[in-house]
């Protein structure tokens, strides 16, 4: 691929300007306050836009682009049953206590509800779920610039993935380590434009190339084009799972446990200039956040469509055997533009356990713009997957390095440090978790499709803690001894129900089947899904049990710290529009009518 110097100056001025940023603020960043939690002075419409921004790095635009591919439409459930109730739940319900407890972080809060204990394991356990999130998003960013050809006679072939790695690395570096999460927040808010700037023009065209949703649908097998199509049987759908598991696994576990326990997003509401806009933050970021799929799912679908729209309707074989079992994705529909994966190091063809060719679904929006943007807007389309790249590093790195200072640093290795120290602590902790993410970057190489990764991931961590959280937040009887416990064991199911099922066609490792391999699932995701499963069901169940054996704490000790012992927020002198169970009901009437058009 050949760039004009339009589209390398249109880059480099987003660079220059995210670099900017970061010195632009660096002389506000006075105290540890400042750099981890901005002050608590952002505007909410500013903190609801980074907090879906913060969401939007490559796991969402490549991801889901990937997902769109693989397993078609029904990828829009990661957004209206895996995001939009949960984000309602978390402004209503979760924010008072995060706000109102003047917790610093999510770990922090356990520390005041439960124990110290518990709070160690939930700071640990998350440090290493952002260092792989961010290694996601770095992976991502040098397989596009590698896939791209960017340095192309620059620099030679086999070293361009390792470079892209550290130059991504050292960029994000630059403006956190300057700015904090101020420079965070801000820089999110213009990555959210670009990408929507970069996006809908590719969506547009794309629908135009193809004949719009309709040729989409007339080319692709049904399973492919409805949300809801065939989720009676795990056989009957291309993410291989019934409903009662999309339902509780994405929909409950994965969904709830994301975002009402990933200090990631929260860090971004708890960042507002008051209680009331806190609140507010997750139900502003839920708006755009449900008509996402348009933007980054629909490309995957266009870019598996583009091909078979030219071929006869015969192309497109059908998606189940006699005997009723799915068939793997990649003998339902052709692959449209989707090239085959490549091993990022050795550079040769990947194949899966009987042979065959293993599709690279990451790079579904990549050659979608390389297939139909021009110069100039080719140059618009690449910043918007940069920003997104750039975004996702960003908000882990962030949230890693305020965890680390305040929940193991302050907390078990000097707890008697001045703030100007913590402060210095904080920009070391950016510098670790860079260098610890480039690690995780290479670990990823392993998927081709960096969603499966990503919930993966989620599955294991916060899976468990929902649990914790929901008993700790709506049951005062929960014990300290009954959280760890449990948080402990609900961490152990999930891998050990990871280490012995695995994923058909795939290798024992990553994928799962470590330990042995006493199941098989349809995919990746499905497996995802009950393992979030088991994590959250054992926990529960472990926590109850220790909780019901050990003695609680008083109730006076619990007051704004569980639900039945807080005092209601404030909201007599606000409007009826301004309130947030208002936008709530607007936000769900939405989400309703979203599903029922793509049943």
């Amino acid at each position: 691929m050949t760039l004009s110097i339009i589209d390398w100056l249109i880059m480099l001025v987003y660079f220059v300007f995210v670099l900017g940023i970061g010195f632009a603020l660096k002389r506000y960043m006075r105290t540890s306050n400042d750099f981890f939690l901005a002050g608590r002075s952002i505007p909410a419409w500013v903190c609801g836009l980074a907090f879906i921004s913060a969401n939007l790095g490559a796991q969402e635009v490549i991801g889901m682009g990937a997902s769109g591919a693989k397993y078609g439409i029904i990828t829009s459930q990661f957004y209206w049953i895996g995001a939009i109730p949960a984000m309602v739940f978390v402004g209503i319900f979760m924010m008072p206590f995060y706000y109102g407890s003047k917790a610093r972080s999510v770990p922090e809060y356990l520390r005041m509800r439960f124990d110290e204990k518990t709070r160690a394991v939930n700071a640990f356990s998350f440090a290493v779920m952002t260092i792989f999130s961010s290694g996601i998003s770095m992976y991502a960013m040098a397989l596009l610039i590698q896939t791209l050809g960017l340095f192309h006679g620059i620099i030679p072939d086999q070293y361009v993935f390792h470079v892209s790695i550290f130059l991504s690395a050292i960029i994000v570096l630059g403006y956190i380590f300057l700015g904090g999460l101020t420079s965070a927040i801000y820089n999110e808010v213009l990555q959210f434009f670009l990408i929507v700037a970069g996006f809908a023009p590719l969506v547009w065209i794309g629908l135009r190339n193809v004949g719009g949703w309709e040729g989409i649908k007339r080319t692709l097998p049904a399973t492919m084009t409805h949300s809801w199509k065939g989720m009676a049987h795990a056989s009957t759908n291309t993410l291989g799972v019934e409903w009662v598991g999309l339902a509780m696994g994405l929909g409950f576990v994965l969904s709830f446990g994301y975002w009402c326990t990933d200090f990631l997003v929260i860090q971004r509401a708890m960042a507002a200039d008051s209680e009331v806009s806190a609140r507010r933050v997750p139900l502003i970021a839920a708006i755009p956040k449900m008509f996402f799929p348009f933007l980054v799912i629909l490309p995957g679908l266009i870019a598996i469509t583009v091909t078979s729209h030219m071929a006869t309707p015969s192309a497109v074989v059908a998606t189940h055997t006699a005997s009723g079992h799915a068939i793997p994705l990649d003998e339902q529909h052709p692959h449209g533009i989707i090239p085959q994966k490549m091993d990022a190091i050795t550079g040769l063809p990947v194949l899966d356990t009987n042979g065959n060719p293993v599709y690279n679904y990451d790079l579904a929006i990549p050659v979608m713009l390389l297939h139909f943007f021009p110069t100039g807007i080719l140059g618009l389309g690449l910043t918007a997957l940069l920003a997104s790249f750039m975004s996702g590093m960003a908000g882990n790195v962030t949230a890693f390095n305020t965890v680390w200072t305040y929940d193991i640093y302050q907390a078990y290795i000097n707890k008697k440090g001045t703030d100007a120290h913590y402060l210095w602590m904080g920009r070391m902790a950016t510098i670790g978790g860079v260098l610890l993410s480039i690690g995780a970057a290479y670990a990823v190489t392993n998927f081709n499709n960096i969603m499966d990764a990503l919930q993966l991931v989620f599955s294991i961590v916060n899976a468990p803690l929902f649990a914790t959280f929901l008993l700790g937040m709506f049951w005062k009887r929960t014990t300290g001894h009954g959280a760890f416990t449990g948080l402990i064991s609900g961490t152990v199911a999930a891998l050990m129900h990871h280490g012995l099922t695995i994923p058909t066609d795939a290798k024992p490792g990553m994928h799962g089947g470590w330990i042995a391999i006493v199941h098989h699932y349809p995919s990746d995701m499905a497996q995802n899904f009950w393992t979030a499963i088991f994590a959250f069901s054992v926990n529960l169940l472990v926590t109850v049990v220790v909780s019901l054996a050990t003695r609680p704490r008083e109730e006076a000790e619990l007051v704004g710290l569980v639900y039945s012992l807080t005092p209601k927020p404030e909201e007599g002198h606000l409007s009826w529009y301004q309130k947030p169970a208002t936008l709530a009901i607007a936000v769900l009437a939405i989400l309703v009518v979203l599903n029922l058009v793509f049943a």
